[in-house]
């Protein structure tokens, strides 16, 4: 469907961004010009899908919509046993019910905030074992989402194996700038892990730019195809969570994804604790029906070309005038680096939401700040804890925006760029949540 947006004034949007307590979150949606605050449920579903849910299936236990969308996960993915939830988050919240207990620890690859508040809500640690060349911006590695293997067995030397549940994977890196892992990797994390007897989860939202990514950059798979590909990637994981409002293009939807028949029993307590029955799991039944048409679009080597083609278009009119940005260019988004695009602003005033800020005072354009405000307090000290990179993130809806709209964007932040020496300072917080705080929180100028 086609929808109307509506130009603003500066005037209008300053004052908005202040009712809003200068949090992006808190605005309105017919108030955001073009909105990449995230690529989450905010995509564009196909002929096929709006089909498909005019064939769902209501029933409250063992609907055929399940079934059609536990065909598809089997066929796509390798998987025998699911678990509907209603997004991502809550796939973790049932699953880590079963696996995570207050003092373990959950080492992989640069936990998004959803997955390491679950983490930590349940008093136990998330520790990155990323490479370092992702924390690089200018640096071209093909696959900054990859795995430190010498960090990792640096976690298993350090720390009891009875507090470790299980190494996780998150493909692609969100917080390290959508950047992918290779199948290369993937093999060695999932050695190593039979090494230790350890199961691997995949953090699967979007596995099929990953897929993409090593068909284009991984030599030994460039003649394999994206299904191919997936499946030699899912053959490394023992288990997965699935926010399905991504690589799936619904929006809302999401499961959990296991080979153990007895995990399964544990996590489906759970999922009829804080979800709904198994075969639903908080979703409907017409969802189901166009998540399953959904994992098998997304999965499509065009599309995904079309996708992330169009997020290059916009990255690289970006490199072309100098703002800085995380290289290679990632999946689903293009990210800023903050600190060096505002290096007058002090990371204590929160630079990543300062210039996300400016953004959105310019032209109405909703990005997302993926930095301090978004890495949290430390459990124990309560301070800001400062990640190595300071992001804002435009996250592209799929199948929703043309290169026009790109333009814009890239001419909104060019003219920052231009005045970027006028702007100094940043904002403090005036109220926070305990927890994911970047959800909820306001701010006030500095």
């Amino acid at each position: 469907m086609v929808e109307p947006i509506r130009l603003s004034t500066r005037e209008e949007r300053e004052k908005w961004m202040s009712e809003a307590g200068y949090n992006l979150f808190n605005l309105s949606s017919d108030k955001v010009y073009i909105d990449l605050l995230t690529d989450s449920g905010t995509g564009a579903m196909s002929d096929r899908q709006w089909g498909a849910i005019m064939t769902g299936d209501e029933s409250y236990a063992g609907s055929r919509s399940y079934y059609r969308m536990k065909q598809a996960i089997k066929d796509i993915l390798g998987f025998d046993y699911i678990m509907p939830t209603h997004q991502g988050r809550a796939a973790e919240n049932v699953l880590f019910s079963a696996l995570v207990k207050e003092g373990d620890v959950v080492p992989g690859n640069s936990h998004f905030d959803t997955t390491k508040g679950h983490i930590e809500f349940r008093k136990a640690k998330a520790i990155d074992c990323t490479i370092n060349e992702a924390f690089d911006t200018e640096d071209m590695h093909p696959f900054k989402g990859n795995v430190d293997i010498k960090k990792l067995e640096q976690v298993f030397e350090t720390y009891p194996h009875e507090k470790i549940p299980f190494i996780i994977i998150t493909v692609t890196n969100n917080t390290a700038g959508g950047q992918p892992v290779s199948l290369e990797n993937l093999r060695a994390v999932k050695e190593f892990a039979r090494s230790v007897n350890k199961p691997v989860l995949f953090d699967s939202a979007r596995f099929a730019e990953n897929a993409y990514f090593i068909k284009v950059r991984e030599n030994a798979c460039a003649e394999m195809s994206i299904r191919e590909i997936v499946r030699e990637m899912y053959k490394c994981a023992d288990m997965m969570t699935m926010s399905s409002k991504k690589d799936a293009i619904v929006n809302i939807g999401g499961f959990i994804a296991m080979n153990s028949e007895e995990l399964w029993k544990q996590v489906s307590v759970f999922n009829i604790i804080y979800e709904g029955y198994i075969t639903y799991g908080g979703m409907a039944g017409r969802d189901m029906e166009a998540l399953a048409v959904g994992l098998e679009e997304g999965t499509d080597f065009d599309y995904l070309k079309s996708r992330i083609t169009q997020i290059e278009h916009l990255g690289n009119q970006l490199i072309t005038w100098g703002i800085p940005i995380q290289k290679p260019i990632g999946g689903h988004a293009v990210f800023i680096d903050a600190v060096k695009f505002l290096p007058q602003v002090p990371r204590e005033q929160y630079v990543a939401q300062t210039l996300a800020v400016e953004l959105y005072l310019e032209a109405g354009i909703r990005g997302v700040e993926i930095g301090t405000i978004l890495a949290d307090r430390d459990p124990e000290t309560r301070a800001d804890r400062f990640p190595p990179l300071e992001l804002v993130r435009l996250a592209i809806p799929r199948r929703v925006y043309t290169n026009n709209h790109m333009d814009v964007v890239a001419v909104a932040l060019k003219n920052i760029w231009d005045r970027r020496n006028s702007i100094s300072k940043g904002y403090k917080i005036e109220y926070e949540a305990p927890i994911m705080r970047h959800f909820t929180v306001k701010l006030s100028k500095v």
